[in-house]
């Protein structure tokens, strides 16, 4: 349940308190501005480096662009060059990849394959068919491609242009071969497409293949045709038959397939890796409870496996993103057994060799791992130092640490959220960044001597990145960043947007935003690309407060923090936006009898919860796509903390907002798009039901077509009506 622009220089604004304007403060943000295509103004996505790290790559909305940082004279970057232009193809990039040689680039668009030859840049169709392609992928000598069309594999022959199919069983809500299911995409593999890998020598592939014949099909119904179509999704929810997952090894001179002999067939294949040398493949295999994750070390020539690392736990483990083999068969592993992320150094039999992450800091993720022949092999990652203050998780900064041990380094000490994209060999990285007030940039920089303090900006021209065409950034309501007294004398993490002009002999009506739950965070020094941040901003134009607060249950609080879930769901977040209303009322400026609280999916689950729980705390609601009942939720999200309906009857009653639905005494909103295939609509609709038969008011809207993430114009729709809906219920003192 769960998408990176000023010239370059490094602008820092301090977090303070809104002082009192001494001018008349600007109109508010528009929604043409919010809405607009360019709100952010161009910038570039999709970044990638070379094979041999010298060429930096991106796409933007005029096409293909590359650079080369070491181009230009000593101090300054290369001048970008445009190696296609966006109207050369029909439709527009979706992902691109670099070649194994660094001799052509492979595009998806429009559903089909492009070549792009260098240098000189021509550019090839390799499939054109109406059905789609997806996640192409090199062989590692760059002669061939595979990829997946209509739920089998498939491999082209780049020199004859000759494909054959690699499996052929492959059908919808049936069988599929070599990309994950829905459930497995959403919950297990965090959105990642891949369901196959090359062998390091390109003579085999390892895919996984999901059986679904016996897991249950959720209808979503289009009623935007005359005559109504009805598509089915395979949609497992708790206690139901999960997909049956294998993972094999094809053989691509014979064609035979050798599976993986992982056991548990009621478990979770979780991830997939070959080991150095190709003879195993690492597969991560975990329990239905999720409370046990095995790496496994797989022969291919057999499917014996054998366990390297196990990970327990009496509440549940988390599916580790961070496995990663170096060239000698070591491999990094990351844990939170200690209750806080570490990255460790294991030995290919599997034994502990050591600590790699510095003592108190928290890894987000692994940026970079050592290659073969390194004389002082190093590690690149993201993360936050657990200095005593809870706040130090608000930021991510990218630490370089020796693999073997020594003084790690952080390389971006300023406050923000920072991230890297390193190059292979060179060791030079792309560096991304924003605070929760100043939006993206990015520079290059360049290794000098294993180091990474030698600068190169990613050049002005042709403006990569740009300030946001359709707004100031610096002219909007600015964020405070404070803790506020919690449940047992924890402080909670905060983010506080005050109206602009302040005054503080004012009192002003407080929109509560949240989300609230295991691995999320809210409070971030981030800058939001998404509109929500914009909206919040103009509705501090317009004179509201807007507070947002993470609870005990989040990713500042550890695994400790995290567990107060288990069994049973909202009260931790109940207890946290108390919290803040109790803060709220320690605030001459604060009109507590107008507070409204929201959120979207989880968020809207835990708005559902607190209104209910305590009624007339807060004045309104919205509840954005919100899981009502957790028996309605995907299997492997909700049993995650609530295991089996039939092992835990009460813990799923009392978690469910739809029990209380006659409690409810406040103004509520329930938002829902109709197409909504993560929490499904029937949430919205079966909680609109109680409510009626309670006799209990409530206001719906819903949006025909929309996913769980809704597209422009109905997210705008949506914002209008929530403004209008917020002025209505709580602005009974706005000016």
């Amino acid at each position: 349940m769960r998408s990176v622009h000023v010239p370059v220089a490094i602008i820092m604004l301090t977090l303070g308190a809104q002082a009192v304007a001494a001018a008349s403060p600007p109109p508010a943000l528009s929604y043409d501005a919010i809405f607009a295509d360019d709100v952010n103004g161009r910038s570039p996505s999709q970044l990638a480096w070379s094979p041999d790290g010298r060429t930096l790559t991106w796409v933007d909305d005029d096409g293909l662009w590359s650079l080369d940082p070491m181009a230009g004279a000593s101090g300054t970057a290369g001048k970008p060059q445009q190696i296609l232009r966006r109207a050369d193809l029909e439709s527009e990039i979706a992902a691109y990849q670099w070649s194994p040689r660094g001799d052509s680039l492979l595009l998806e668009s429009g559903g089909d394959l492009y070549l792009l030859a260098l240098p000189g840049q021509a550019l090839r169709r390799l499939t054109e068919t109406a059905a789609v392609e997806k996640d192409p992928k090199f062989s590692p000598d760059g002669t061939r491609i595979a990829f997946v069309r209509g739920f089998n594999l498939y491999l082209l022959d780049l020199a004859s242009g000759s494909e054959r199919a690699l499996t052929e069983d492959g059908k919808e809500n049936e069988i599929v071969n070599g990309v994950p299911d829905w459930l497995y995409w959403e919950e297990i593999w965090h959105r990642n497409p891949t369901g196959y890998w090359w062998s390091p020598d390109g003579r085999s592939i390892a895919y996984c293949r999901f059986d679904e014949h016996d897991v249950p099909a959720h209808a979503i119904v289009d009623d935007g045709v005359r005559i109504p179509r009805v598509g089915w999704q395979k949609y497992p929810k708790p206690g139901d038959t999960n997909p049956q997952v294998r993972v094999g090894v094809l053989d691509l001179g014979s064609g035979r397939t050798t599976w993986m002999a992982t056991g548990d067939s009621d478990g979770y294949l979780a991830r997939v890796a070959w080991t150095p040398d190709g003879g195993a493949l690492a597969i991560q295999s975990m329990n239905r409870s999720q409370s046990r994750l095995d790496l496994l070390r797989c022969a291919v020539v057999d499917g014996r496996c054998g366990t390297l690392v196990t990970e327990s736990s009496p509440t549940w483990v988390d599916v580790v993103d961070d496995a990663r083999f170096l060239p000698d068969g070591r491999f990094l592993w990351t844990s939170d057994h200690s209750g806080w992320r570490q990255l460790f150094l294991y030995g290919p039999d599997g034994k502990l060799i050591r600590l790699v992450s510095p003592d108190g800091w928290v890894v987000a993720s692994l940026e970079r791992v050592p290659e073969a022949g390194e004389k002082e092999p190093w590690v690149l990652f993201t993360g936050y130092r657990r200095d005593g203050s809870v706040l130090s998780a608000i930021d991510r900064q990218v630490v370089r640490v020796p693999l073997l041990g020594g003084t790690a380094e952080v390389l971006t000490p300023e406050p923000g959220s920072h991230s890297a994209l390193v190059a292979p060999h060179t060791g030079h990285w792309a560096h991304l960044w924003s605070t929760a007030d100043v939006p993206d940039h990015a520079e290059v920089r360049l290794a000098a001597g294993g180091g990474a303090s030698k600068v190169v900006p990613l050049p002005v021209v042709p403006l990569p990145y740009i300030a946001p065409a359709k707004y100031d950034p610096a002219a909007l309501p600015r964020s405070e960043f404070i803790t506020i007294p919690g449940p047992g004398g924890a402080l909670l993490p905060a983010r506080l947007i005050k109206p602009v002009p302040f005054d503080p002999g004012r009192r002003y009506p407080v929109i509560m935003f949240q989300y609230g739950g295991p691995a999320s965070q809210t409070v971030t020094n981030r800058w939001d690309r998404g509109r929500r941040t914009l909206f919040h901003k103009r509705m501090a134009q317009l004179g509201f407060a807007v507070l947002t607060v993470d609870g005990q249950n989040t990713v500042f609080f550890g695994q400790d923090g995290e567990n107060l879930d288990f069994l049973h769901m909202g009260e931790a977040n109940l207890a946290a936006q108390l919290a803040a209303v109790d803060y709220l009322k320690q605030q001459p400026w604060a009109d507590t009898k107008n507070i409204g609280l929201w959120g979207w999916s989880g968020g809207g689950f835990t708005t559902l919860y607190c209104l209910l729980h305590r009624p007339g705390v807060w004045k309104a609601g919205v509840a954005g796509a919100p899981v009502t009942d957790w028996r309605l939720y995907d299997s492997v999200y909700t049993e995650r903390f609530l295991r089996l309906p039939k092992d835990n009857e009460a813990g799923y009653r009392e978690s469910s907002p739809i029990t209380y639905a006659d409690r409810l005494k406040d103004h509520l909103l329930i938002v829902h798009g109709l197409a909504d295939d993560n929490v499904h609509t029937q949430n919205s609709v079966q909680m609109i039901d109680r409510l009626v038969h309670a006799g209990r008011p409530v206001e719906e809207a819903f949006y025909p077509g929309e996913k769980h993430g809704m597209r422009p114009p109905s997210i705008r729709h949506f914002f209008e009506r929530m403004e209008e809906y917020w002025t209505r219920t709580l602005g009974d003192n706005l000016k």
